[in-house]
């Protein structure tokens, strides 16, 4: 059963497994735990680990993080990978976390969060609320 804040999980398990700490220093944390936490406190999640599962299963997608999160899954996930590369994949590590701001501030009314993204960006983020379930249910036909 899908989790209910799926897609937010996917975003965040992409940026951890992708920019490591580079990302959660975006959002003002110096370790990933307070990271974790932070979306239990903001009621994303019931407990941390479900973002750290959520890092676990794009860590085999990224080697260079040196974490081989859930290698043994396989390509199970990649479809996960391949929706959010081919909308965010050339984003640096600020854009990409511009981006998971602008989703916590507009789908959670995360209001301590302050973000201005460039239009282009935007349009992209639209893209990703319209096409989600749209685009999965293609790649996992077609990968």
């Amino acid at each position: 059963m899908k989790h209910k804040n799926y897609e937010i999980l996917n975003l965040l398990g992409y940026g951890l497994s992708k920019f490591d700490n580079e990302f959660i220093k975006q959002f003002g944390f110096k370790t990933k735990t307070a990271f974790f936490e932070y979306f239990v406190e903001l009621k994303i999640v019931e407990t941390g680990s479900v973002v750290k599962n959520r890092m676990d299963l794009f860590d085999p997608f990224f080697p260079n993080n040196g974490r081989r999160g859930w290698w043994q899954k396989g390509d199970v996930y990649i479809h996960r990978k391949y929706l959010i590369d081919s909308l965010f994949g050339n984003e640096s590590v600020k854009g990409y976390s511009d981006i998971v701001k602008l989703y916590l501030k507009e789908n959670y009314k995360v209001k301590e969060i302050f973000v201005e993204v460039k239009p282009i960006i935007k349009s992209r983020f639209k893209k990703l609320q319209e096409t989600g379930l749209e685009a999965e249910i293609y790649f996992i036909n077609n990968f």
